[in-house]
């Protein structure tokens, strides 16, 4: 018996399988990456190093209401990192339940750093850009500390893109369909 080395079209159509196959667990650390993302700036940036609480750029930072009204901001802002961690685990949990899923831990924290840099491109353009409710750190060189806010969340995505195209690739170790 001989065999036949894979066709192009065979070879396309097992890509877009895999692709397919995948997707559960991309989405799962998408969403897991976006929660810890969330997480990493309100803890990080809001509170320890208290940079930007949610509405710093509001003109009441120094008084008692603003204070009241940066909390406030800051803790609907975890509540929604928390909702994302949430769904992201649960997304996690159903892609590892079903027998036939692909499975690697490449992908997963390639979807995770993807879903944080997302994370710091929606948050920065929407907070920092388009409603200015604050910036990474008010003051001198704002739009500097900005952009590079951007900036990380470009490498970051770009950093989870390569990690799960390298996971999806066939004869890695670590993809396995289970």
């Amino acid at each position: 018996m001989t065999l036949n080395p894979p066709s192009a079209s065979s070879v396309q159509q097992s890509a877009a399988i895999d692709r397919l196959v995948a997707r559960p667990l991309i989405i799962a650390g998408v969403v897991l990456g976006l929660g810890i993302g969330g997480f990493f700036d309100g803890i990080i940036l809001h509170q320890l190093l208290q940079w930007h609480h949610m509405f710093s750029s509001v003109e009441t930072d120094m008084t008692v209401a603003g204070l009241e009204l940066n909390t406030l901001g800051d803790g609907l802002f975890h509540l929604l990192d928390y909702g994302l961690t949430l769904t992201g685990i649960y997304l996690l949990w159903r892609a590892g339940r079903a027998a036939d899923r692909f499975w690697s831990g490449r992908v997963l924290l390639g979807a995770m750093l993807a879903g944080f840099g997302l994370f710091n491109l929606v948050e920065g353009v929407i907070d920092h850009h388009l409603l200015q409710i604050h910036h990474v750190r008010s003051g001198p060189n704002e739009l500097l500390w900005d952009l590079g806010f951007l900036a990380s969340g470009v490498v970051l995505f770009a950093i989870g893109w390569l990690l799960i195209r390298a996971g999806q690739k066939q004869g890695d170790p670590q993809a396995e369909v289970r």
